[in-house]
C-alpha cells in the first residue's frame, strides 16, 4: 500500500489548500472568506430569529480552520473547537488560529454533550455514503440537549457548483448530497429539521443583484444550502 493511500487526502493539499480552492473559486470572482464570512453571518442572523446565543461552537471537518475567526466574530462566541481527520490540516490551524480556538483530531474520541452549536461546510461529500451516519452520530454527542447543528453543502442542483467543483483538484471525486438527502440523513441521526436555506446565487459579476438573495433563499437556485437543525 503506498502512502497516499494510507494519507488522509486533506493532509495533500494541507499546504497549499487555499491555492486549490481559490482556482476553482475564481469562476465565481470571489474569494474562501467571501464564502466563508457569508455562511457564517447567514447563520447568526437564523440564530438570533430563534433567540438562540450559543457560547461554544464545535466546527466539525474544520480542515485549516479558515471558518474560526468569522465564527468568533459573526456569531460572538466565547470557544471553538475544531475537529478533523487530517493531521497536517490541523497542523495548519493551530500556527494559524491556535491562539483562539482549539484543534484536535477526531479520532481522539469525541465529546459529550458539550456545545451549544455545531458547524460544518462542505464535509459531508467527501465523507463516504456509508460512513456518514456514524459523522452525524459525533455532532449528536457532542451538542447538547437542544444544541443546533448548522449543516451547509454544495447544492447538487446548481451547475456554477459544479463548475466550481470540477475545478477544484479535492473535490473531483466528490459525491454530492441532496438537500432531501442532508434532511433524511439529519432526521435519521436524531435531528429535527428547522429550515433550510439556498445561498449565493450571483457570481461576483451579478453582485449588484445580491440584495434579491434574502427573499430567494427558501428557492433553490443557491450554490450551497444550510439544514439548520437541532438535537431532539
Amino acid at each position: 500500500m503506498t502512502e497516499t493511500e494510507t494519507t488522509p487526502e486533506f493532509d495533500l493539499y494541507a499546504d497549499d489548500y487555499d491555492a486549490a480552492l481559490a482556482q476553482g473559486l475564481a469562476a465565481t470572482g470571489e474569494d474562501k472568506d467571501y464564502f466563508a464570512r457569508g455562511r457564517v453571518r447567514w447563520l447568526a442572523a437564523a440564530v438570533a430569529r430563534l433567540d438562540v446565543r450559543p457560547r461554544s461552537v464545535l466546527d466539525f471537518g474544520c480542515g485549516t480552520g479558515s471558518a474560526t475567526p468569522h465564527l468568533f466574530a459573526e456569531l460572538g462566541v466565547e470557544r471553538v473547537v475544531g475537529v478533523d481527520v487530517s493531521p497536517k490540516s490541523l497542523e495548519v490551524a493551530r500556527r494559524t488560529y491556535g491562539a483562539r480556538a482549539e484543534f484536535r483530531l477526531i479520532e481522539e474520541g469525541g465529546p459529550e454533550g458539550e456545545f451549544d452549536l455545531a458547524y460544518t461546510s462542505g464535509v459531508f461529500h467527501h465523507i463516504p455514503p456509508a460512513e456518514r451516519a456514524r459523522s452525524v452520530a459525533y455532532v449528536f454527542r457532542a451538542l447538547r440537549p437542544g444544541g443546533l447543528y448548522a449543516f451547509w453543502e454544495n447544492s447538487p442542483w446548481n451547475p456554477g457548483t459544479r463548475f466550481v467543483m470540477s475545478r477544484c483538484p479535492f473535490d473531483r471525486d466528490a459525491v454530492m448530497l441532496s438537500p432531501p438527502a442532508a434532511r433524511r440523513l439529519l432526521r435519521g441521526g436524531g435531528f429535527q429539521i428547522v429550515r433550510t436555506d439556498f445561498l449565493f446565487i450571483f457570481p461576483a459579476a451579478l453582485s449588484f443583484l445580491r440584495r434579491l438573495e434574502p427573499p430567494l433563499s427558501r428557492l433553490p437556485l443557491g450554490g450551497q444550502y444550510l439544514v439548520l437543525c437541532r438535537k431532539a
